[in-house]
């Protein structure tokens, strides 16, 4: 049966930067594509990225067995370490990845988590 999980990630990008970029770049990880038919075909998952400075955080909530918690966990870190992702408009945006470690589903996550599960 599948869990919610949360993974966070931080990168460092100039201003004017797509902050939307590292987090299109997670789902092609593990969609294909940033357009893709529902269901995700791995790990159901919402990405959120807030701006700092030149510091982007992202916190990627996700659903998925256990068994493959770790391989969604590797997809969700590889996609900002490649450091780019040229957008629809052919626009690239280029960032530096700085850390990614295992987060906890907040209390104010439970019910969209619980969604993701049951999707």
């Amino acid at each position: 049966m599948r869990q919610a999980f949360v993974h966070d990630a931080v990168v460092t990008m100039e201003a004017g930067g797509d902050v939307r970029a590292p987090g299109a770049a997670i789902t092609v990880a593990l969609c294909g594509h940033w357009e893709h038919e529902p269901p995700c075909p791995l790990a159901p998952h919402h990405t959120t990225a807030e701006r700092f400075g030149n510091e982007v955080r992202l916190r990627v909530l996700f659903a998925t067995e256990p068994a493959a918690e770790a391989e969604v966990r590797s997809r969700i870190e590889a996609a900002p370490s490649r450091a780019s992702l040229d957008g629809p408009d052919g626009v690239g945006t280029r960032w530096q990845f700085r850390s990614a470690q295992p987060g906890l589903v907040r209390k104010d996550e439970a019910r969209h988590a619980e969604r993701l599960v049951q999707t």
